[in-house]
């Protein structure tokens, strides 16, 4: 499945747990359920995947950790904050580099219309 198809169905199940729970809930929260709704649609989930960082070919654990990548192409970073800042896409683009992934989602479930809190981040799409 591409890249395009998988980040459809996660923003749709994205849409339909913010329609049942609304915003204010803690990002763990709303990781595990859309980890949850994500499994029951038969998509592979990879749940605080580390992302290493390699220097001279040496691999380097510093803890950057993915908060779901789907199908091993997409990666998705959940948040439950005021508003999205600009670090948090400089965040989602790092993690893209680095685990040489080409579509990431930004998904704040921490405002009224879940659509304002959606942001798509590309590397080489």
């Amino acid at each position: 499945m591409h890249e395009n198809q998988i980040a459809k169905v996660i923003v749709n199940t994205a849409f339909e747990i913010h329609d049942t729970m609304g915003p204010g809930l803690l990002e763990s929260v709303y990781e595990k359920m859309l980890d949850h709704q994500l499994r029951e649609k038969g998509f592979y989930v990879e749940v605080q995947k580390a992302i290493p960082v390699y220097i001279d070919d040496d691999k380097i654990e510093v803890g950057f950790r993915a908060d779901l990548i789907v199908n091993r192409r997409v990666i998705v970073e959940i948040k439950s904050v005021e508003g999205i800042a600009p670090v948090h896409l400089k965040q989602l683009r790092t993690y893209l580099r680095l685990a040489d992934k080409k579509l990431g989602l930004l998904i704040n479930f921490n405002e009224n219309l879940i659509k304002d809190g959606l942001r798509r981040v590309v590397n080489g799409l």
